[in-house]
């Protein structure tokens, strides 16, 4: 453990190695002929690659980490510290089941409810991503060959590319009409989907990327990345970090705009439009939706 509360470099170290085994284990299952798919409560699938990468990474955190908690999706929560490690074995899982080659291990840790780093791995893509509190955001194959990621500088929606995971969640919780609204007042809208819409937005590839429902899991890894690529992630009621149950992500500039869309910004009562004012403010872009 660092001897320096603000100092996670062993951590990210730790998340690297978890990561390195992670990548082993689940490059190994991909397309495997005797793939094990099995249904959650939730219907959603989990293969036994899910599972055996969680496994290790519980075990060799019980091992370095023993005084610590974690989160992960499959097993749930173990153990009482202010230091959480939280764990999204495959994030897209259903890629991983087709043989569609997007997906990533998410490793992130919590320390008094603040995300302080993430890792994505996504080994069929041959990348990762990676931040620690303070240290930027990162991609590359490895610590030493790394590049700093850093979001767009994007100040208009009609100049930004959106991303997002599927439009039947938005259905499902009566969002979608005003998802659409916002999806014809950006310049581009493609389904990225899962981890991969985040990491694009912190390279600066992406502008805004958002979806409607979410774990802590699918989200912490993301959260800091972005955080510290520049950009800003929120809950779609505007609330900072991964812990809201829904996600906007954005290279700042863009956010309130965005929020505006979604109906996430409450209303004053007394003036409307105190908010903001002129061109580009909540009132001006509601007024200029095309639906």
């Amino acid at each position: 453990m660092p001897t320096n509360s603000t100092d996670y470099t062993d951590d990210l170290r730790l998340a690297h190695v978890l990561a390195d085994d992670a990548d082993s284990i689940s490059e190994s299952r991909f397309k495997a002929l005797d793939l094990h798919v099995m249904s959650k409560p939730d219907l959603t699938p989990v293969t036994d690659a899910d599972q055996a990468v969680e496994e290790s990474i519980r075990r060799t955190l019980s091992r370095a980490r023993s005084r610590d908690a974690i989160t992960g999706e499959e097993q749930g929560s173990t153990g009482h510290s202010q230091r959480r490690w939280i764990i999204d074995p495959i994030d897209g899982t259903k890629n991983f089941v087709r043989g569609v080659p997007v997906w990533a291990t998410l490793i992130s840790l919590v320390v008094d409810d603040e995300v302080v780093l993430g890792v994505v791995s996504a080994p069929l893509l041959q990348r990762r991503w990676w931040a620690s509190k303070g240290n930027g955001a990162w991609t590359g194959r490895s610590l030493l060959k790394a590049t700093r990621c850093q979001v767009s500088d994007v100040r208009r929606l009609e100049d930004a590319s959106l991303s997002y995971s599927s439009l039947s969640g938005w259905d499902e919780r009566d969002r979608l009409d005003d998802f659409e609204s916002l999806m014809r007042r950006c310049w581009r809208t493609r389904a990225y989907g899962d981890f991969w819409s985040y990491m694009l937005l912190a390279e600066g590839a992406v502008d805004l990327a958002a979806e409607p429902e979410l774990e802590v899991y699918d989200m912490a890894a993301l959260d800091i990345i972005v955080r510290e690529a520049g950009g800003r992630f929120t809950s779609l009621d505007g609330t900072d970090g991964p812990f809201g149950g829904n996600a906007l992500a954005s290279n700042g500039h863009l956010h309130e705009a965005a929020l505006s869309f979604l109906g996430s910004l409450p209303d004053d009562d007394d003036d409307p439009d105190s908010r903001r004012s002129g061109p580009g403010s909540v009132s001006d872009l509601r007024a200029h939706r095309r639906d």
